[in-house]
């Protein structure tokens, strides 16, 4: 019984730092890379449909993005899409290959993305904690119960302690690293 709580509190844990880690890939650094493009949805024949569905997205450089898009009636739509989308992103059509030239950060922009990548990362570790207090009440119940005695609880709850103190040190490391490809100039 014990052993299901702490790998259900794992996993879960587990799916947390995944989430986060997404997040974060979603915040644009410097670099041009085809995840930022990952939320945009584009109306297409009067249905949204992801982008990435619509065209296929390169980098062609560390600046700039470029998508060919399957069915090239749909090319205005697709840069509609991404002029509408809150990147802050003016794509430029030429021919088949629509280019995205993504701008330089700002100082200020980038500390703008640093408090906003912590904030995720804050949210991210009360995610964990509030794991970590679900098993714990689990644990207790069991141990109201009596199916299992003070020492098992004690010894499942240093075992969640643990898994807590593992899973909060990888949001800080992708906290750090994330950090530090921001302020990247």
């Amino acid at each position: 019984m014990i052993k299901e709580i702490i790998e259900d509190a794992k996993s879960r844990m587990e799916k947390s730092v995944e989430s986060l880690r997404s997040q974060m890939s979603k915040v644009r650094t410097g670099r041009a890379h085809p995840s930022i493009l990952d939320g945009v949805m584009v109306n297409y024949y009067g249905t949204d449909t992801p982008l990435k569905q619509l065209a296929n997205i390169t980098t062609e450089d560390s600046r700039t993005l470029a998508l060919t898009v399957f069915d090239k009636s749909s090319s205005q739509a697709v840069e509609k899409a991404i002029m509408d989308s809150d990147l802050g992103l003016n794509p430029a059509s030429a021919g088949a290959v629509i280019r995205i030239p993504l701008p330089p950060l700002t100082e200020e922009r980038r500390k703008d993305l640093v408090k906003i990548v912590r904030a995720e990362a804050e949210q991210g570790r009360v995610a964990v904690r509030n794991i970590r207090r679900d098993a714990n009440g689990d644990i207790k119940d069991l141990l109201k119960e009596k199916e299992i005695t003070e020492d098992e609880e004690r010894q499942a709850e240093d075992e969640i302690q643990k898994l807590t103190d593992k899973y909060v040190k990888q949001i800080d490391e992708a906290l750090k690293a994330k950090e530090e490809d921001l302020m990247e100039i």
